[in-house]
C-alpha cells in the first residue's frame, strides 16, 4: 500500500462547488506553498458566471472558466485545463502542471504516486451515477455544451489492492477509499480528466 500524507481541507462549510479549488490547495499546501483557497480562487482561478437570455441558459466552456463561482451552491465547476492554468500561476517557478486527460489510473500511479507526489483527479461525489445534462450555450462559440452532473475533483493520494486512496473534500469525507473499478468507471464518464506535478 502507497498512501501519501497530504495536508487535509473541507470544502463543505465556504466552498459547494469549490472541489477543484480545494483539491489544488491541498496540493500546493503539500509541495510547501502557505496559500488559502480564498487566495487561490481569486488570484488565480478564472471564472466566468452563467447568464439567461430569452430563456435559454449561457455560459463558459468548463476547458477555459471555472463555470460560475466555487462559493456558490447553483454553480458547476471547471476542468482539467483551468485547473493546470491556475496552477501554473501560483507555482510555475518551482513545478510544471501536466494535464493527464485521458492517462491510464495504472500510469497516474507510476508517473506520481509511486514517487510521492499526489494527483488532482475528477471522478463523481461519492462515486455516486453520472448524470448526463443540463446543458447550456458556449457564450464564446454559440455551440451546445453537455455537463456531466454529480462532476467532482478529489486529490488522489495512494492506493492499494483494492482501491485508490483520495483527500476528499466533499462533506469532510477525509481520506477516503473508493474500489478502484468504480473509481475507473466514474473517472471515464468525467473525460478522465486529471493534473500531476514534476519538478521543472
Amino acid at each position: 500500500m502507497i498512501k501519501i500524507d497530504v495536508p487535509y481541507i473541507d470544502q463543505s462549510l465556504k466552498y459547494p462547488t469549490g472541489c477543484e479549488s480545494v483539491s489544488a490547495v491541498m496540493l500546493l499546501r503539500y509541495l510547501g506553498y502557505d496559500l488559502s483557497v480564498d487566495e487561490f480562487i481569486v488570484k488565480y482561478l478564472e471564472c466566468r458566471e452563467m447568464e439567461t437570455r430569452d430563456g435559454r441558459v449561457f455560459g463558459p466552456d468548463p476547458n477555459e472558466y471555472f463555470c460560475g463561482s466555487p462559493y456558490d451552491k447553483d454553480s458547476f465547476g471547471c476542468y482539467a485545463p483551468v485547473v493546470q492554468k491556475a496552477l501554473e500561476k501560483a507555482a510555475g517557478d518551482r513545478y510544471e502542471f501536466m494535464d493527464e486527460t485521458n492517462t491510464p489510473v495504472e500510469q497516474l500511479l507510476t508517473k506520481y504516486i509511486d514517487n510521492g507526489m499526489p494527483v488532482v483527479f475528477w471522478a463523481c461525489i461519492n462515486m455516486r451515477e453520472p448524470i448526463v445534462g443540463p446543458e447550456w450555450v458556449l457564450t464564446d462559440s454559440g455551440q451546445t455544451f453537455t455537463w456531466i452532473s454529480n462532476e467532482h475533483c478529489m486529490l488522489l493520494v495512494g492506493y492499494d489492492e483494492e482501491g485508490y486512496y483520495f483527500n476528499d473534500p466533499y462533506e469532510n469525507n477525509g481520506v477516503i477509499k473508493y474500489p478502484k473499478n468504480l473509481v475507473e468507471d466514474r473517472h471515464r464518464a468525467q473525460h478522465q480528466m486529471a493534473v500531476g506535478v514534476i519538478y521543472r
